[in-house]
């Protein structure tokens, strides 16, 4: 009897211990809720920004809301369920395409690429490209100077030019760090030829409908077009003091006749899909959590420092905060920033279909928030 009534008192204490702390818990996240809406609200007011914002913690949604306009010349605006370029933040994607390959055994990321593809470029491997380390010359510039703009080209023309004109690299393999573009054409291109199958295949079925992504795809910018509920991406111009149209400006036609290139960017979807593609990642979904420790796990270079940037993320270790890893993306009109506080619990997701240059203000004071 005494030890039945011990036990009893003893759970009773245990319950109301979790009650106070979940109640804490609430009411921290009542307090993050309200700070987040009033500082949306402040840049939205200052700087006209048409930002969409979800913040979560532990699997549970704490902000999720929108302010501005999705169509400037129509007055629409921003809905959650609207859809955005995550430009940068695709690489990811691309990443984890690799690392499933990797856990199904069509390849390693220490394979050379030559065993894949035909490049002038020697003694890189799959690792150098997911890291940033491989010196390959930006292949943007070699289609902007030979390339007929009245085609669209996609990654067998880039390679293709790149074979034939051979820019120079621009440092030995492992030798230092610098962000390449080109990089990630090329991992997309070796995923096809490992697998035997299209780059958009490998997204959809091994990313995209595991996660349960319902709006996320790899689209060109006439598929975009025709999606009613995307928003238009514009751009500050500092002299005019306005936002102008990126459609509309001359020297962001790239991005149509590069429109048909896989790996770097071109991912678009919905902040929430994002937001299940974080649980995905939690959840071991798609990647297990070996293959995500490793693309986690900061690039070592050949002198044997490391550079904080794993395989399609930026790395970060905070005091308070522990791991956190990141990527943020800039397309013409459109800027994003995800972040996955993996020890804390937090994920922090910023879309908007509005470039100001003040953006990553608006990300540093949203991070301070939660003591980041």
């Amino acid at each position: 009897m005494k030890k039945s009534f011990k036990f009893t008192i003893a759970w009773l204490i245990i319950c109301l211990l979790l009650v106070g702390v979940t109640n804490g818990q609430q009411a921290s996240h009542n307090q993050l809720k309200k700070n987040i809406k009033t500082l949306l609200e402040k840049w939205n007011s200052e700087k006209e920004m048409g930002i969409a914002v979800l913040v979560g913690h532990e699997g549970k949604i704490i902000y999720h809301s929108t302010v501005g306009l999705r169509n400037r010349a129509r007055n629409e605006k921003i809905k959650k369920k609207d859809l955005f370029e995550y430009a940068s933040v695709s690489k990811q994607f691309t990443a984890s395409v690799i690392l499933m390959l990797e856990q199904n055994g069509k390849l390693t990321v220490d394979d050379s690429v030559h065993w894949y593809i035909q490049s002038p470029y020697k003694n890189i491997t799959i690792r150098h490209l997911l890291q940033h380390t491989s010196g390959l010359p930006d292949y943007q510039q070699v289609m902007s100077m030979f390339w007929d703009k009245s085609k669209i080209a996609d990654n067998n023309d880039i390679l293709e030019y790149l074979n034939k004109y051979q820019p120079p690299i621009l440092f030995q393999p492992g030798a230092t760090y610098e962000y390449s573009n080109t990089g990630y054409i090329f991992l997309a291109s070796i995923a096809e030829k490992a697998s035997g199958k299209d780059f958009r295949t490998l997204l959809d079925s091994g990313i995209f409908l595991p996660s349960k992504m319902k709006t996320a795809a790899l689209r060109t910018p006439a598929e975009r077009s025709t999606i009613s509920n995307f928003t238009k991406g514009y751009v500050w111009n500092q002299p005019e003091k306005r936002y102008q149209s990126a459609d509309s400006m001359i020297q962001f036609n790239y991005t149509i006749w590069l429109g048909n290139r896989k790996g770097p960017g071109r991912v678009s979807g919905s902040l929430l899909d994002l937001w299940k593609w974080d649980q995905a990642l939690r959840a071991n979904k798609v990647l297990t959590q070996a293959s995500q420790d490793k693309a986690f796990t900061p690039a070592k270079l050949n002198s044997g420092k490391s550079y904080m940037y794993g395989f399609g993320w930026d790395i970060e270790k905070h005091p308070k905060l522990g791991r956190i890893v990141s990527h943020n993306g800039d397309n013409p009109g459109f800027k994003s920033q995800f972040i996955r506080y993996l020890d804390a619990g937090y994920t922090i997701i910023v879309l908007t279909n509005h470039a100001h240059p003040h953006f990553d203000r608006f990300i540093q004071e949203l991070t301070q928030l939660i003591g980041h």
